[in-house]
C-alpha cells in the first residue's frame, strides 16, 4: 500500500496535492474520539446543532475565492462551474437544517385505549461517509449535514482526486467552533477504508461511488 494519496490534477498531470494515508493508530483514535463525542452533541437541542451547521456554511462560503480555482485543479471542471457548486451546497445544507426539526419529530401511529404509543427518532452513533471526486461539495453535505443534525458524529473519507474537499470541511467546521471529534477527516486507502467497515467502527456508513 503506498504511505501517500497523491491528486494529480487533470488540468496538466502536475501534482497537486499528496498527503500521508492514515496509520492504523490515527484512525482507531479518530474513531474513538468520535464515539466519545456523540453522547454530548447528541444532548445538544436540534436548533444548537443547526447553529453550528449553519455556522460552517458561512464559513464554507467565505472561502470561495480559494474553493473554486482549487476544486478545478483538482476534478478538472472549469472554474465557472465551481461557484455554482459551492451555491448548490449552500441552498442544500440550510434546507436540510431547516427541515430537521419536522423531520426528527416522533411518528404518531395513531390512538389506540391504554396506550401512548410513537416512534422515536434517535441518533445511530457515528456516521462513516465515503464521498467521490464529481461533485464533490454537493455529494458530501447530502449525508454529513443530517448526520450531524441528527445528533451523530462524523468521520469523512473524500476521494483522492479531491482531497482537500475534506480538509475543507475541516477547517469550516472549525471555524464555526464545532465541539471536539463531532466532525472528523482521515485520509485512506481502499483496503483501510474496508477494515474501516468490516470491523464495525461506524454504525452507519454513507456511501457515494463505484468502487
Amino acid at each position: 500500500m503506498a504511505a501517500t494519496v497523491t491528486c494529480l490534477s487533470p488540468v496538466d498531470g502536475s501534482v497537486f496535492a499528496e498527503r500521508p494515508l492514515a496509520s492504523s493508530d490515527e484512525i482507531a483514535r479518530c474513531f474513538a474520539t468520535a464515539r466519545a463525542a456523540q453522547p454530548g452533541w447528541a444532548e445538544l437541542s436540534i436548533e444548537a446543532r443547526g447553529a453550528f451547521c449553519t455556522a460552517m456554511v458561512e464559513a464554507m462560503l467565505a472561502m470561495e475565492a480559494d474553493i473554486v480555482p482549487e476544486l478545478a485543479w483538482q476534478m478538472g471542471r472549469p472554474v465557472r462551474f465551481g461557484a455554482i457548486e459551492l451555491k448548490g451546497f449552500a441552498e442544500r445544507a440550510r434546507h436540510m437544517i431547516a427541515i430537521a426539526r419536522d423531520s426528527l419529530d416522533p411518528l404518531d401511529p395513531g390512538p389506540k385505549p391504554g396506550f401512548e404509543r410513537f416512534i422515536a427518532r434517535v441518533p445511530l452513533g457515528v456516521v462513516f461517509t465515503i464521498a467521490p471526486w464529481n461533485y464533490p461539495y454537493l455529494t458530501a453535505v447530502n449525508s454529513i449535514v443530517p448526520a450531524l443534525m441528527a445528533g451523530n458524529t462524523v468521520v469523512l473519507k473524500h476521494a483522492r482526486n479531491t482531497v482537500l474537499v475534506a480538509e475543507r470541511f475541516q477547517q469550516a467546521f472549525a471555524a464555526a467552533g464545532l465541539p471536539e471529534g463531532v466532525f472528523q477527516h482521515i485520509v485512506a486507502g481502499h483496503d483501510q477504508t474496508a477494515d474501516i467497515i468490516s470491523g464495525g467502527l461506524a454504525d452507519m456508513v454513507c456511501f457515494t461511488g463505484s468502487v
